[in-house]
């Protein structure tokens, strides 16, 4: 469906990638995702700078640092968006399944699937198109992201997929915009709070999330038709 936009526009990155796709070929129809993570200051900058009514999707899990939450607020003042849609869990579906709050101790696949993939699925219906902050030099399933694909239908971007750790932190000076404050107490990769440790490498920023465990994606990148199959398997 998408095959003419993604030849056209493929060999772009950043803003110049952006600025097209959110402007004419998908306006209106088009969204951000955001975790407010350590480096996700840069993408939502870009995307302001474009438009600052682009609607942001952010996902509160119900677990996420307090920091995170309070950094969330900063960035949105600071960059004037207009459009920020926090997500959270149906609390039907948490109630039947993790009423205690404990599911990721045990189940951490099935507590990402109820917390954020199926709830970003969701909210994104209805949407052509949706922007993340995917980067390649973050290794593991990431190492070869495409920065134009289609999945199900609907186009995914990730314009920072070729960006390296020194592109992404010459930005962040560039604009003078705030770092994460978990940054400065060893977080390099900031998720959930009870599955995120202070540890990473410039090599693996990740390593923190889910340590220990062989996971090591949420599983919002996925495909949404397999998230729900998966979902129904598992009900």
């Amino acid at each position: 469906m998408y095959e003419a936009v993604i030849a056209k526009l493929n060999h772009l990155d950043g803003p110049d990638l952006l600025a097209p796709l959110v402007r004419d070929v998908f306006c209106g129809n088009i969204a951000l995702v955001s975790s407010f993570g350590a480096e996700s200051a840069v993408l939502l900058h870009m995307a302001a700078s474009i438009d600052r009514s682009l609607p942001v999707i952010t996902l509160d899990t119900g677990k996420l640092f307090s920091e995170t939450i309070a950094y969330r607020a900063q960035l949105t003042a600071l960059l004037g968006l207009t459009d920020l849609r926090v997500v959270t869990p149906q609390t039907d579906v948490l109630r039947a399944l993790d009423g205690a709050g404990s599911l990721h101790r045990r189940d951490p696949d099935r507590c990402c699937q109820i917390r954020k993939v199926l709830p970003l699925e969701n909210t994104l219906t209805g949407f052509k198109a949706w922007i993340s902050g995917r980067k390649r030099y973050h290794g593991g399933l990431r190492a070869d992201v495409a920065t134009l694909e289609e999945t199900d239908g609907r186009l995914k971007i990730d314009p920072l997929a070729r960006f390296t750790r020194q592109q992404i932190e010459a930005y962040l000076d560039r604009y003078d915009l705030p770092r994460h404050p978990l940054l400065e107490k060893g977080y390099l990769s900031i998720g959930c709070a009870p599955c995120t440790v202070a540890c990473g490498s410039a090599d693996n920023p990740r390593a923190g999330r889910w340590s220990g465990l062989s996971k090591v994606e949420c599983g919002i990148h996925r495909s949404p038709i397999a998230a729900r199959n998966s979902a129904a398997s598992a009900a």
